[in-house]
């Protein structure tokens, strides 16, 4: 059952989820997110400072991507962009643009914390325990109902793709105490199945990256 969405839509029901204490209420329990933010803001930058560098040396296994709602000359900071490690490189020739919907499986993530050393899962598209590529129902939504950092990505995914996406809270929830903690950096691992055109003509650009592609109909190659 998912305990949160990545859905903007809900984000304002920001109730914290059962079981995760951010503070602590006797001298017996520990804190869950201890100097969160700060942690979270200075593992953005270190892995900021580090993929770039991967990057600026040739690495085709990791991205730096500027979100998608700033020129170059306003996105100078680490957290104007996410980070993406490629675990599989589709073969779709186009990506959705920000008016399309899409179909994707995922998973999200927080940084490491007291009770989850894997980081707590606060999200996923499918049912049970683990991933079944074979029987997993992908999730279908709007591009402009997720929050910037995820919707980034997305825009730079072909059909098959599978990443590792890194979103820092200023691309995320920000200050809101769901999905876990206020200031939470997301880790998302993402496979785009499909995307849908709406509202524009196959005669127009095409996708960025991409081929002019059909409108009217889910592309899922």
């Amino acid at each position: 059952m998912k305990k949160f969405s990545i859905y903007i839509l809900f984000a304002f029901v920001a109730v914290l989820t059962a079981g995760l204490s951010s503070c602590s209420e006797t001298d017996n329990e520990v804190e869950e997110f201890p100097n969160w933010q700060a942690t979270n803001e200075a593992f953005f930058d270190k892995k900021y400072a580090e993929v770039k560098s991967l990057v600026d040396g040739g690495n085709k296994e990791w991205k730096v991507l500027r979100t998608w709602n700033l020129e170059a000359n306003v996105a100078t900071h680490s957290y104007d962009h996410v980070l993406v490690n490629v675990l599989n490189e589709g073969k779709g020739s186009g990506c959705p643009i920000y008016t399309d919907s899409v179909k994707v499986h995922y998973s999200g993530r927080l940084l490491p914390s007291t009770s989850y050393p894997d980081g707590y899962m606060f999200d996923k598209s499918w049912s049970g325990d683990e991933f079944n590529e074979a029987t997993a129902i992908p999730a279908t939504f709007s591009m402009g109902l997720v929050v910037k950092g995820f919707s980034t990505a997305l825009m730079y995914m072909h059909i098959g793709d599978k990443w590792r996406v890194y979103i820092p809270h200023q691309l995320g929830y920000g200050s809101l105490t769901n999905p876990g903690a206020a200031y939470s950096t997301l880790v998302f691992d993402v496979e785009l199945v499909a995307y849908y055109h709406a509202n524009h003509s196959a005669s127009k650009a095409p996708a960025k990256g991409g081929e002019a592609q059909k409108c009217g109909e889910w592309i899922y190659e």
